[in-house]
């Protein structure tokens, strides 16, 4: 009985618990809602936006507020707008901090006009003349972003188009961000030996393998690589694992390019003595992946590509260039010499054996660039042409403040250049089987046409005014 007594003690107990617990709960509720409804009134709307009042402070908001993982919206009418023109980041709205500066970047074009919006962002690839944030206001900075090949929009690489732009961000070492090691992590990875393969298990290899291994599956690009490539094979044997020129095939789970940084497709190359590491366009600077695999993985890369690429080389001898040799004739001839000489092709390794990189200009820019490659302790380089943009942005708000005269950036012809391609006398071009005629045919007319296209958008773009396509390609085909 004494028992049952106590039990009816201890659930009366626990409802009266229940009960308080309940109250508190829904006066914290009322509370929290009072709050919030005084918040609202005591806020305005301005130009559609949610504002804070009293922003006379060039940082209005304690640091706190900006914290919440980057992605904290309050106070976008207090704070310069840096609006991308492209669907690049995909971010509706976000507020950034760069340093002691703060910016709200977002893809949301309907703040084309907003007082606030001091600057836009393009990403290259996706410039099209068909809609331009025109006409365009003195304020309005115009900030470029492109580090991939001249073919995905060539009319960028003239002089009317490039210098439209007040900032850049390109793989070339003069512009205002350059990201010409775009694709190379660090010095640590270049001299790491992880996928290294002995020159002696090399040697045993090549009963089996040949000594040059090629793989590329854009088939002729801008380059004309694959007749070089194709000239080639009739000298010397070449393994040529992808979609161009391929006579021999990678295992099922590595013929995807998304695989060509998996550590199977890396010990597959590996093996070999040489790798050809051609890029797709011939440009200054224009480095890519194709440079930087092979010297990682401890094979001698015979590259063609950048004609400044002896600035970037670890060291002086640590890559075979196609541009020292006449005829391709010759450079097999080169390439076997080596493969017969050990201690001679252990002069083209040594720098990776040893661990050691001569090459000041390369040590440098890897140690005081501002952004990463594939390493989340650093800000990748979409941030830091983000932030570089909004720097140059408050430099001028800070200005204005004092009653100084505003700066004007503008870009030059060097930030963004690349010849008109050409492409090799000695292999006529052979249609690829179900690809009907060749691509390297149409890279040279569309060169010379993007010439006329730059012209024409400069035009219009000077004139202030909006445009249709209509009106741009008759410009372009005047006759």
């Amino acid at each position: 009985m004494a028992w049952i007594q106590s039990r009816k003690l201890w659930v009366f107990c626990l409802c009266v618990t229940a009960t308080v617990f309940l109250i508190v709960t829904l006066q914290v509720v009322v509370e929290l809602g009072k709050f919030e409804r005084k918040k609202f009134k005591d806020s305005s709307f301005q130009d559609g936006l949610y504002v804070e009042e009293k922003t006379t402070d060039l940082n209005p908001f304690p640091q706190e507020a900006l914290a919440l993982h980057g992605k904290n919206t309050l106070g976008v009418g207090s704070y310069p707008i840096l609006l991308w023109w492209s669907p690049l980041t995909g971010e509706t709205g976000r507020l950034g901090q760069c340093g002691a500066d703060t910016c709200f970047f977002t893809i949301n074009r309907s703040l084309q006009h907003h007082r606030m919006t001091k600057a836009f962002l393009f990403y290259g690839t996706d410039f099209n003349v068909d809609s331009l944030p025109l006409p365009r206001s003195a304020h309005h900075d115009w900030a470029l972003l492109h580090e991939e090949s001249p073919k995905n929009n060539y009319k960028l690489f003239h002089k009317p188009v490039i210098t439209l732009f007040n900032h850049t961000a390109t793989f070339s070492r003069h512009s205002h961000l350059p990201l010409t090691t775009q694709y190379l992590e660090s010095v640590e990875v270049l001299k790491s030996q992880r996928y290294v393969v002995p020159l002696k298990s090399k040697n045993n290899l090549r009963k089996r393998l040949a000594p040059l291994v090629y793989v590329q599956s854009d088939c002729d690009p801008p380059s004309d690589r694959d007749s070089y490539v194709r000239e080639l094979m009739t000298y010397i044997e070449v393994d040529s694992y992808g979609e161009c020129l391929r006579n021999k095939d990678l295992p099922e789970q590595l013929r995807s390019p998304a695989t060509m940084d998996a550590d199977g497709f890396y010990r597959i190359i590996a093996q070999y003595k040489f790798i050809l590491a051609f890029e797709n366009a011939v440009c200054d600077d224009y480095i890519t992946e194709k440079f930087w695999r092979p010297l990682k993985l401890g094979v001698v890369p015979v590259y063609y590509g950048s004609p400044s690429i002896s600035d970037w080389l670890p060291s002086n001898r640590s890559a075979i260039l196609v541009s020292e040799f006449a005829h391709p004739k010759e450079l097999a001839s080169f390439i076997r010499q080596l493969d017969y000489d050990d201690q001679l092709y252990e002069t083209y390794m040594e720098w990776k054996l040893k661990g050691e990189i001569s090459n000041h200009r390369l040590l440098t820019t890897l140690r005081e660039r501002k952004w990463g490659v594939q390493d989340i302790t650093q800000d990748n380089y979409i941030d830091a042409f983000e932030c570089m943009v909004c720097g140059k942005v408050w430099e001028n708000i800070r200005l204005q403040k004092q009653g100084l005269p505003l700066k004007r950036w503008k870009a030059e012809a060097m930030h963004l250049s690349c010849p008109e391609p050409t492409t090799f006398t000695f292999s006529s071009p052979v249609p690829l089987a179900g690809h009907g005629s060749s691509l390297r045919e149409i890279w040279i007319p569309s060169f010379q046409q993007s010439k006329r296209e730059a012209q024409a958008l400069r035009w219009l773009v000077d004139r202030n005014k909006n445009f249709s396509s209509q009106e741009f390609w008759a410009l372009v085909f005047k006759a």
